[in-house]
């Protein structure tokens, strides 16, 4: 059981989300290219939850921004440094970050996630 996973959360304009699944497409590839197990992106939908810091606060998006939930499963914490060292210098990422204005990545929330329950 002893996963890891790299969880993200980042604010897209509304008017750019085709073109961020079309991205995340391209990009969940390479993951699965390097060796990661698992790669879900998510649109938000559900965002206006009283009484919790929702997704799109934590993420502070304005109200014309969809705020996207994206995880990816590695076999190790070790696992994931590389594969992610991997994914960094891969030209074809490089160049999708650099073609790719409007996600802001200031306001990327990322973290590691060490996991101890699945079903």
């Amino acid at each position: 059981m002893n996963k890891y996973v790299d969880g993200f959360l980042i604010p897209i304009p509304k008017d750019k989300v085709d073109e961020y699944k079309n991205l995340s497409r391209k990009i969940s590839e390479i993951y699965k290219e390097y060796g990661a197990l698992e790669y879900c992106e998510c649109v938000g939908d559900d965002m206006n939850i009283e009484d919790v810091i929702s997704f799109d606060k934590a993420a502070e998006s304005s109200e014309n921004e969809a705020v996207m939930f994206a995880w990816a499963v590695f076999e190790s914490k070790e696992h994931r440094d590389k594969v992610n060292a991997l994914i960094h210098k891969d030209p074809r990422i490089i160049e999708e970050c650099k073609t790719k204005p409007f996600i802001d990545f200031s306001k990327l929330v990322y973290s590691g996630f060490k996991s101890f329950v699945k079903f």
